[in-house]
């Protein structure tokens, strides 16, 4: 079969599977906060010591509207809206400390949006010593920031480098003035190559740029010339993704229509050749969506087989707990999830409750533990392994039984207790990872709620 038919043939509504189980296939009645709260104390005692915790913080605001970005956002010009939001995530934050009981050690801090530097500088630094009054820092620590270029100052850069952090994610999205006009993202290679320089020369050690594929009017010719301006700043890694077309989840995406998007031959052809050009400029391969420089941190973890995946994405960090601060952030104790109410007013009403801000949740089953294994593996590793000695689960037999389908395209190979994605598979891993989908399979939706593979 040819790389095209595979295309074809698999290309279906997929997860990104940035956990399991998924978001949709969570307990769908309002958690049990005391449940989560065990939760998070009973991670937090058994992993703290060695492994640290991981931060995420939710910073929605944003001064205009992204129509392709599919994230939890509040659109607004009025930066009045600072000062109450800082205050209620530290306030959120005194909760969980309250449930740990003990000072936490903090390997990871991202914050993500939104857009975080539409708060300003000396409310960024607000925020982060906030959460670090009492804390430890972990010695392998690692903070982040999501940014968009054209607001991201050198008082931005500067006062969250002295807050400890390292790494820097810039939204390019594509450098095409049609492409930007059209998703409403406009922002000048010059403004790019300022920020990247100031960072670099700051001392920031890793900058990663996210383009996507897919996107509306966008053509080979004006993907290509964006990657050749790319090259020309070569940031330490780069996050390529599948455009993800989800108009009934994201109104915004109904500004275009799907006459505007490529088809899927040609997005197949657009990925092909940003994935072609990135390999030649010197970037390796990490997991799905992700290319790093042999300097980065991402591919030494991919090397050494510590690559971990969660709810921000790849990361070399692993931690068991992580905790998901404002509007819409999820946490994971690793035996449950739980997110945050989606309105910034409901947050506010329930913070200022002393309550959790949680509305959603899901405690993992010994079953959905034992998947989520197998998946992690698969997306972070390419490979995962069972006991032979031991009998094997009925829903990985299932699963396995669903990939010897994919095994005869290719995608897989199965052997007496394993299953390795081949370098043909790696296309495919949100297809590979749904055949062991034990939940998806024993409940398929009626509609559709994921974004198409590939």
């Amino acid at each position: 079969m040819t790389t095209q038919q595979l295309i074809n043939k698999y290309h279906v509504a997929a997860p990104r599977y940035t956990s399991y189980p998924t978001v949709p296939y969570w307990d769908t009645a309002a958690p049990d906060l005391n449940k989560w709260k065990e939760s998070v104390e009973f991670s937090f005692k058994q992993s703290n010591a060695d492994n640290g915790i991981s931060l995420y913080v939710h910073l929605p605001f944003c001064e205009s509207l992204c129509t392709y970005c599919g994230c939890n956002t509040r659109i607004t010009k009025n930066h009045q809206v600072e000062d109450p939001y800082i205050h209620a995530v530290l306030k959120e934050w005194k909760l969980y400390r309250e449930i740990l009981g003990e000072k936490p050690l903090i390997r990871e801090i991202h914050l993500g949006g939104g857009t975080p530097t539409f708060f300003a500088a000396e409310n960024l630094y607000l925020l982060i010593n906030g959460i670090m009054n009492g804390s430890d820092l972990h010695p392998d620590a690692e903070f982040s920031f999501e940014a968009h270029p054209n607001n991201t100052t050198e008082a931005h850069l500067r006062t969250l480098y002295d807050l400890g952090f390292r790494r820097l994610s810039l939204g390019i999205q594509d450098f095409d003035p049609k492409v930007q006009k059209i998703i409403n993202r406009m922002q000048s290679f010059e403004q790019v190559e300022k920020v990247t320089a100031q960072a670099r020369e700051i001392g920031y050690t890793s900058i990663n740029f996210d383009l996507i594929y897919g996107l509306p009017l966008q053509t080979y010719e004006g993907l290509g010339d964006t990657v050749l301006q790319v090259e020309k700043l070569m940031p330490d890694r780069i996050a390529f993704y599948s455009y993800a077309h989800v108009p009934w989840i994201k109104p915004g995406q109904r500004s275009f229509t799907e006459d505007d998007l490529p088809s899927v031959t040609e997005k197949q052809r657009l990925y092909e050749l940003g994935r072609q050009m990135f390999i030649s400029m010197g970037y390796e391969e990490i997991g799905m969506d992700h290319f790093a420089l042999s300097t980065d941190s991402l591919y030494k973890a991919e090397r050494s087989g510590k690559l971990h995946r969660n709810f921000m994405g790849y990361t070399h960090q692993y931690t068991q707990l992580m905790i998901g601060l404002g509007v819409s952030s999820i946490s994971d104790s690793w035996f449950a999830f739980a997110q945050n109410v989606k309105k910034v007013e409901d947050y506010y009403d329930l913070i200022n409750k002393g309550q959790l801000p949680v509305f959603k949740g899901h405690h993992l089953t010994e079953e959905d533990l034992l998947i989520r294994k197998h998946i992690l593996n698969l997306m972070c590793k390419g490979k995962t392994e069972w006991d032979n000695s031991l009998p094997l689960n009925q829903a990985l037999s299932a699963g396995l039984e669903r990939a010897k389908l994919l095994e005869e395209d290719g995608l897989v190979e199965i052997g007496e207790n394993s299953l390795t994605v081949t370098n043909q598979g790696k296309r495919f891993l949100r297809n590979i990872c749904m055949a062991l989908d034990a939940r998806l399979w024993a409940e398929q939706p009626e509609a559709q709620l994921f974004s198409m593979a590939g």
